[in-house]
């Protein structure tokens, strides 16, 4: 699934702010959005929260056939998981060109710097060696996930112990963290990323950008720096061409930037350091009662509540008195009825039983109306020869039936006359 598409008027009216020194989230040019650093129950388990993007880092071992050309050296493997959970713009099961691009870039960030001492994983040399994983899981994404990766990376691989090995000749035993504590790993110095985004061909810069800053910027610079002001890597994308003092000025804000995320992180460690020490309430347990895991987070509001009883009786004081409310036989408002209370109905029930008695009188008419027809028909039909009979059944209202054409003999005048009889009979009958 393709990014949504960003409007016109939405990409000019970014564009119109960052010429101004504005941003959208109201910070300054060259500030980062606020960072939060915390860790889950076991040991290498990171959580990294920059502004909406969130990121969990995961360090896990185990003990593997080292490289050919590296016998003496440990294993380091970095896995960056791009999942439909974060945005709806990532793909299950598909590495995406951001995906690859993250992967080199954290593995020029931590593995090529040689922060870590790679030589202490090795348990039996040219034999067994540890293999560090450390994979990234986006959990939101809201733009820089170069950052916050690189900021989650680094923070699981210092919060990270592994178990102790012992060797006894050719046999290599794995100790559980109950019998032997686990040793923390080897780390030299603390890279971090900091990118850079430029709009308007290099005219103007910013800081950490957020999702819709990046999709309207014309290059990106990261920048891996340690607290020692040494460049570990570096890295221009969008095809941009960059100016030398350019450069320098963002190495300048990065080193800035460096240090204030360094001490962030130490903090951080030590804190959670101190909790397990102390048998306090750290991980997942922490997150219990700040409702961290529910999805309807709040912030807590500070609410003033010194003078609340005051407040409360002078404006029950200065209130008016609410009217006293006497029910009414008006409607007050057009399409409503009222039924009750010893008030005349007002929903059109009477005006229905008027109108249905004065259908019964109509259709009584009606039916009259057609007997008295009916019977003129009967006498017309009946002076020029036709016989009609009208009966009473549901079935056959009216019957028409045409005599036979008389004979003159003395037979067909008897059978005349029977017929004549029996039309007038028929007829007192109906009448």
């Amino acid at each position: 699934m393709k990014d949504t598409p960003l409007a016109n008027c939405e990409r000019d009216f970014l564009l119109k702010a960052i010429e101004e020194k504005k941003r959208l989230d109201g910070r300054q040019t060259y500030d980062y959005r606020k960072i939060k650093i915390t860790f889950g129950t076991d040991y290498g388990c990171c959580f990294v929260d920059l502004g909406k993007t969130r990121v969990m880092a995961q360090v896990s071992c185990e003990i593997v056939t080292p490289k050919e050309n590296r016998p003496n050296e440990g294993i380091m493997f970095f896995n960056i998981e791009l999942s439909p959970m974060a945005s709806p713009a990532f793909e299950q099961g598909r590495q995406s060109e951001l995906s690859v691009n993250l992967n080199r870039q954290l593995e020029r960030c931590l593995r090529n710097s040689k922060c870590i001492d790679t030589e202490s994983l090795c348990v039996v040399s040219g034999e067994k060696v540890w293999q560090i994983r450390v994979d990234i899981h986006m959990l939101n994404h809201d733009g820089n996930l170069m950052d916050a990766a690189s900021i989650a990376a680094i923070t699981a691989l210092y919060h990270f112990k592994r178990p102790d090995v012992g060797i006894q000749g050719e046999e290599v035993t794995v100790y559980p963290p109950e019998e032997r504590d686990p040793i923390p790993l080897s780390i030299y110095h603390m890279p971090i990323s900091v990118s850079f985004s430029f709009f308007q061909q290099g005219t103007y810069l910013l800081v950490d950008p957020c999702e819709r800053e990046e999709r309207v910027m014309d290059g990106l610079l990261m920048i891996a720096m340690n607290k020692h002001r040494e460049i570990c890597s570096i890295q221009s994308s969008g095809g941009i061409m960059l100016l030398k003092e350019q450069v320098m000025r963002c190495s300048k804000i990065a080193s800035v930037k460096v240090s204030e995320i360094t001490e962030l992180i130490t903090k951080a460690l030590e804190n959670d350091k101190k909790a397990r020490k102390a048998g306090g309430r750290f991980g997942f347990a922490e997150s219990m009662p700040q409702e961290r895991i529910t999805a309807l987070k709040k912030d807590e509001t500070p609410v003033e509540m010194t003078d609340v009883t005051e407040t409360a009786n002078d404006i029950v004081q200065k209130a008016e008195a609410p009217p006293q409310t006497v029910p009414s036989p008006v409607l007050p408002v057009p399409g409503m009825g009222q039924v009750g209370l010893g008030l005349q109905n007002s929903w059109g029930l009477e005006d229905d039983e008027e109108e249905e008695e004065e259908d019964d009188d109509s259709v009584e008419e009606q039916e009259e109306k057609v007997t008295k027809m009916e019977v003129e028909q009967h006498r017309k039909e009946q002076s020029s020869g036709d016989v009609v009979e009208i009966s009473d059944s549901e079935e056959e209202e009216v019957i028409i039936l045409q005599p036979e054409i008389p004979n003159r003999g003395p037979k067909n005048a008897g059978s005349s006359s029977d017929q004549k009889g029996a039309a007038k009979s028929k007829k007192r009958q109906t009448k």
